[in-house]
């Protein structure tokens, strides 16, 4: 199905991204990254539009198509307390600003099939403390998802992802982190890999501007003292 299928992934070199990119690379596809930190493809801070041309025209140069684009990378720079003008807008910058102008850069060169899928979280309607700048950009990128979709109809099938918890350092858990999921344990990142392969596949043709859950259950689950092993000591 994905058999020399071109493959563009932020934030590609660790966590959830690399396990896109290799589940992409089973299936047979072409595998573009971008990524600050090390990669066999292109090294760049996607914050800024001169490495995202860069990096574009190195794909277009080398494949002279797109077939999906996977938009992963984002980071936190802290909230309201320690997050000043120039970080809050870094992390917009690169979580939000670049899936925009990728998907603007590449327009023209998607393949009848194409398709964006946009990592979000759960962020996108829940938050810890101080996290403002993260938060902003997962409910941007959820936003942005919806509004791309209605645009490109016809041409670009767009979708996002919101991942809950997922452990990305293969931990051994138990007890309250296991049981505050329906699910019964703590996210993978395969479980994001495996929707983003099918949201890029044919079967998914009549889906499109939807934002997927993929937190095995948390956010529905109502935790009160004694709950799920969860103790409130004030």
């Amino acid at each position: 199905m994905f058999e020399d299928k071109v493959v563009v992934i932020t934030g590609g070199a660790n966590g959830i991204g690399k396990t896109i990119a290799n589940s992409f690379i089973d299936k047979g596809a072409k595998i573009c990254i971008v990524d600050k930190e090390p990669n066999d493809y292109f090294v760049g801070d996607i914050s800024d539009e001169s490495i995202l041309r860069d990096f574009a025209t190195k794909v277009i140069s080398e494949h002279g198509k797109i077939d999906f684009l996977i938009n992963s990378a984002c980071l936190s720079r802290g909230g309201i307390f320690t997050c000043d003008y120039e970080d809050f807008n870094y992390v917009l910058r690169t979580g939000v600003t670049a899936p925009f102008m990728l998907a603007k850069i590449f327009l023209d060169y998607f393949t009848e099939d194409g398709s964006i899928v946009n990592i979000s979280s759960t962020r996108d309607r829940m938050s810890q403390k101080d996290t403002e700048s993260y938060t902003a950009a997962k409910g941007g990128i959820a936003a942005l998802t919806h509004a791309l979709a209605v645009s490109l109809s016809g041409r670009i099938r767009v979708n996002s992802i919101s991942p809950g918890w997922i452990d990305t350092e293969e931990n051994e858990f138990s007890g309250a982190n296991n049981t505050q999921h329906p699910a019964g344990r703590v996210g993978r990142p395969e479980d994001i890999a495996k929707m983003v392969l099918y949201l890029c596949s044919k079967d998914a043709g009549f889906i499109t501007g939807e934002n997927i859950t993929i937190d095995g259950g948390m956010t529905k689950l109502m935790i009160y003292n004694n709950d799920q092993g969860w103790n409130y000591k004030g």
